[in-house]
């Protein structure tokens, strides 16, 4: 995965961003380590901008599509208030089982329930609105979490979609991933329900809320 920030940029910006905690940084090296896509992990820029946003936002329930090993499951729980609580969902065991791991070692072991199993069969089993949902997982189902979680912001919430720069493919489509998230990206665009922003961090992040 490329980014489209200077390497020396990036370096500079997360010099200049608060630096994980300890067992961030074990999750990290750990997910470096033995991962077979390494590049998915969230990261210290990201992880902190997700913390802030829960933060900023003071949003209660928080939904993620794809846990992965958890470092921004653990990042969203940082920064939610008293009786706040993250719901995380993947259809990968190895994932899930280091990101339980780390989650059980952790101040927010209370706060995090993860749910193995396809995140739209999930999200129909939960009840009740989103403030924050951040959507990270398998790509052609990228409009599919879209919609089904569109209708399910609280008043004042926040989509949060990653990759929606794809590593510069967006521009010229040519594989199925890359041609979802061109088609979505072109969707939220064009959609008179929302409003939104694309941002330039890491591999892009769009920020997504209802009209």
């Amino acid at each position: 995965m490329s980014f489209h920030v200077d390497e020396g940029i990036e370096a500079y910006a997360e010099a200049h961003t608060t630096a994980p905690d300890a067992l961030l940084a074990e999750l990290a090296a750990e997910t470096q380590a033995t991962m077979s896509s390494p590049g998915m992990l969230t990261g210290t820029i990201e992880g902190r901008f997700l913390e802030l946003l829960v933060f900023g936002t003071g949003a209660r329930r928080v939904l993620e599509i794809g846990t992965f090993t958890g470092y921004s499951a653990l990042s969203m729980a940082a920064g939610l208030p008293p009786g706040g609580h993250v719901d995380t969902c993947d259809v990968e065991p190895r994932h899930t089982e280091v990101a339980q791991r780390y989650i059980d070692r952790s101040p927010y072991a209370d706060r995090i329930t993860i749910h193995l199993g396809p995140a739209l069969e999930t999200i129909s089993r939960l009840e009740g609105d989103f403030d924050l949902v951040f959507i990270d997982a398998d790509k052609p189902n990228y409009a599919n979490y879209y919609e089904a979680v569109l209708p399910r912001l609280s008043e004042r919430g926040l989509i949060v979609i990653d990759n929606t720069l794809w590593s510069g493919k967006v521009l010229a489509p040519q594989e199925e991933s890359d041609r979802a998230i061109a088609a979505l990206n072109d969707r939220i665009a064009a959609d008179e329900r929302v409003v939104a922003v694309q941002l330039t961090v890491r591999d892009g992040v769009t920020l997504v809320r209802r009209r």
